[in-house]
């Protein structure tokens, strides 16, 4: 963006250029500060992951199957004993207020106009109790690990209260910097976009380190999860636990035997280990460890409803959609997520009936055509 061009405000119309979903992210960097959208569209070190996460989908082709009948073909799943109109879930993104200024609660009114699930983030930049108010409709709640247990219940009795119906723990994001991208736009958080549900929970203290030890193993890593305090936190609720940034397919299978009530295949939108693979190339292989019966879902690179079908042949039950949701917001607000969400929903609709599928059974059974 041209350092001179107007920062757009958010409009209360769908823009005439927005012809599918991926346009919002072409869209997107008029309507905010080059540094922010540098911090939100941004990986970790040289981006590998983040661009292995939009390329390896090109991998993949579809053969479409003629003549089937797709009259009463639909989207609809079952998860937790509950029923989802469409596969297509909002991704926990923290710190929204960078894109809009009603932030979260605009991504809720979306999510609950278009029946979607909306996971929430810890690092939200509005009171989860207020974004739960927000959407009617299906909440989930995405749990960092915090300083102490003490704090980590208080989160977690505070989501339970305010009617949050599952948990996603997120494990694989314990050292969390700004991106190479971000940093060389000078990025900085600004002094209105706070994480208010942890404000006040002690953050980590580090100790001071003596000149041998690692400002990494010695330092961040103290406050790290382990296997331990995962096993501790299944027994402090009843709500279904799922845990987010599973790539190998013995992690999963350690995750089910915990008694993990599903996994979410992620490397943190490439945010998290550069140089990490595709979460997409590591779905296939972990849905053959787990069985066809235990709830996966994906998260990484989605642009398209194509993309989704692909994440769901390749043994997705539903996917996340993470970045979009926040260009979406930037571009029109609840608006233009709710439209981003009905795009999506139609670009899936498109391909299931070109392929041949009628439903999300359909394409979990339809052989895709690596290249």
């Amino acid at each position: 963006m041209n350092p001179h061009q107007k920062i757009l405000t958010a409009l209360d119309y769908i823009p005439a250029d927005i012809h599918c979903a991926q346009d919002y992210e072409l869209l997107s960097p008029r309507f905010m500060p080059a540094a922010s959208f540098a911090y939100i569209a941004g990986g970790s070190g040289q981006d590998q992951t983040l661009a292995a996460n939009r390329n390896a989908f090109s991998k993949w082709s579809l053969c479409p199957r003629l003549l089937r009948d797709v009259t009463q073909g639909h989207t609809r799943l079952q998860l937790f004993n509950r029923t989802f109109a469409h596969p297509i879930f909002l991704a926990p993104v923290a710190y929204q207020k960078l894109a809009h200024p009603h932030a979260e609660i605009d991504t809720a009114r979306a999510a609950e106009a278009m029946e979607t699930c909306m996971i929430t983030s810890t690092l939200a930049t509005a009171r989860l109790e207020d974004i739960a108010s927000a959407n009617r409709g299906e909440n989930w709640f995405q749990l960092y690990f915090q300083a102490n247990r003490e704090a980590t219940i208080d989160l977690l009795r505070r989501a339970e209260a305010a009617g949050y119906s599952a948990l996603v723990v997120t494990v694989d994001a314990s050292i969390r910097t700004p991106s190479l991208r971000a940093l060389r736009e000078k990025f900085v958080m600004p002094d209105d976009c706070i994480a208010v549900n942890v404000q006040h929970y002690a953050a980590h203290a580090m100790a001071s380190l003596r000149a041998e030890q690692s400002r990494i193993f010695q330092g961040v890593m103290q406050a790290a999860p382990t296997w331990d305090d995962l096993e501790w936190l299944l027994t402090q609720t009843t709500l279904p636990v799922l845990v987010k940034g599973v790539l190998h397919p013995q992690d999963a299978q350690t995750l089910k035997n915990m008694g993990c009530a599903g996994i979410i295949v992620s490397n943190h939108g490439g945010r998290s280990l550069d140089g990490a693979p595709a979460s997409i190339d590591c779905l296939a292989n972990i849905r053959a460890q787990l069985g066809n019966n235990y709830p996966i879902l994906f998260d990484g690179g989605i642009r398209s409803g194509t993309d989704i079908f692909k994440a769901i042949a390749l043994g997705a039950d539903a996917v996340l959609i993470g970045r979009l949701q926040v260009y979406a917001l930037s571009v029109a607000g609840a608006l233009g997520v709710a439209h981003l969400l009905k795009l999506l929903r139609e670009e899936l609709d498109m391909c299931m009936a070109l392929a041949g599928c009628a439903d999300l059974q359909d394409v979990r059974s339809f052989e895709l055509i690596s290249s």
